[in-house]
């Protein structure tokens, strides 16, 4: 009998496993796709969109795992529906491994998300290594190191506003009983 309950503990830790999972790429999605802004600053575009803060916000809450998950495939799949297809591969690594460092650094330690100070540490520091690899994703698109630095300036807008938005709503949702 314990066998069965420790096979069906473990079917459902994997089905609650895979729903979060779901229910982050969905939310880094609908984030990205409905609230967003295209700027007009490039020949190249840009967007401005709160994707970045449900990125951090799932990180924070989950881990490097579910951000590296949600990050890749929430904003891979918007650039493949939304216009945005050449920038896919870019968007998949660029946000999987922003995702997987926030998380990283945020869960070190044993902190699971619960230190404001390393969570804004983790998305900080994550902001970089992401501007870096899409303008050179960009320069390898547009066959230039100079076009890609017009996009710059929306990257670090909308991670610094991702930011400024992910972290109170990261402390709010670990004072809540599902993170307790």
């Amino acid at each position: 009998m314990q066998k069965t309950t420790s096979h069906s503990s473990s079917a459902n830790s994997r089905t609650l496993d895979l729903i979060l999972s779901s229910m982050a790429i969905a939310l880094v999605f609908v984030a990205t796709l409905l609230l967003n802004i295209r700027l007009p600053i490039a020949a190249n575009g840009g967007l401005v969109h709160l994707g970045t803060a449900m990125l951090f916000i799932i990180a924070i809450l989950f881990g490097p795992k579910k951000g590296l998950i949600a990050g890749a495939v929430g904003m891979g799949l918007f650039d493949l529906v939304s216009g945005w297809t050449l920038w896919a591969p870019i968007t998949i690594l660029a946000r999987g491994l922003q995702g997987y460092m926030v998380g990283r650094i945020a869960w070190s330690g044993n902190r699971n998300g619960g230190s404001t100070t390393f969570n804004i540490i983790a998305s900080a520091v994550s902001i970089p290594f992401m501007i870096a690899i899409y303008y050179v994703g960009e320069a390898i698109i547009f066959s230039s190191w100079i076009i890609p630095a017009a996009s710059i300036p929306g990257n670090i807008v909308q991670n610094v506003v991702g930011l400024v938005i992910a972290i109170p709503v990261a402390v709010a949702l670990k004072k809540t009983p599902f993170f307790n």
